[in-house]
């Protein structure tokens, strides 16, 4: 069953709909027909989401490859190189603080135990922590965010081409912008949540962030209808 990761479907949103948007602005600065508009649309949906989702499940497979070729060299120390292992410890904790009796017992009961002492070695001293995260929910978890988030650019352009009315480009494009103003600036307040900042300045952040990329797409857009006829 696919557990979700709320850290990585917030990166897969940021990114989807930042790059669909700008990818509408440009589009709408090169005066494109909302078909090409929406073809664009979909086409970076699926292949970027597909991309990112990809790349998300290699890094994640390779940072836990990585753990475990270290967790085995550590477990290998503690077999073979015992009394140098433990002094690792001792000076892990002293460095912390700790002296004499206490010092001594806390390597004590930390290495009465193969599994904690392991563990212990690769927290303090390698700084690497198993959260137990698997490629594949992550993979997910960043492309589900990149689509259905970065579809709300997309959806005053759908509505416009399937219901066939009477409504501009332009206040398509209008209404886009809304929506993804406010897409951005929620994925920012989740994303404020999750590092605990503050989730105006962070929901405030993002829809800058998103608001440059937009703004530098339909600018190229616009200068290239000059020069590509």
């Amino acid at each position: 069953m696919m557990k979700w990761h709320l850290e990585d479907f917030v990166y897969g949103s940021i990114d989807g709909s930042v790059t669909t948007f700008a990818i509408v602005a440009g589009a709408i600065g090169a005066s494109l027909s909302p078909m090409v508009i929406l073809i664009l649309g979909f086409a970076n949906l699926f292949a970027d989401g597909f991309s990112m989702a990809i790349g998300n499940y290699q890094a994640s497979k390779a940072r836990i490859e990585f753990i475990q070729k270290e967790r085995k060299r550590e477990e290998w120390e503690i077999d073979n190189m015992a009394e140098s292992e433990k002094q690792e410890i001792r000076d892990i904790y002293a460095k912390k603080g700790f002296t004499s009796d206490l010092l001594d017992e806390i390597v004590r009961v930390i290495t009465a135990r193969k599994k904690v002492w392991i563990d212990t070695m690769m927290k303090e001293e390698l700084g690497l922590i198993e959260d137990g995260r698997k490629p594949t929910d992550t993979a997910l978890s960043t492309f589900f965010g990149f689509n259905m988030i970065g579809l709300i650019p997309l959806i005053p352009f759908i509505f416009l081409y399937t219901t066939g009315l009477s409504v501009s480009v332009s206040d398509s494009f209008l209404y886009s912008v809304v929506f993804t103003c406010g897409a951005f600036f929620l994925i920012g307040i989740i994303k404020g949540k999750i590092v605990k900042r503050s989730l105006f300045r962070s929901g405030l952040t993002t829809l800058m962030v998103g608001g440059i990329a937009a703004t530098v797409a339909y600018a190229v857009g616009y200068l290239l209808s000059y020069f590509i006829k």
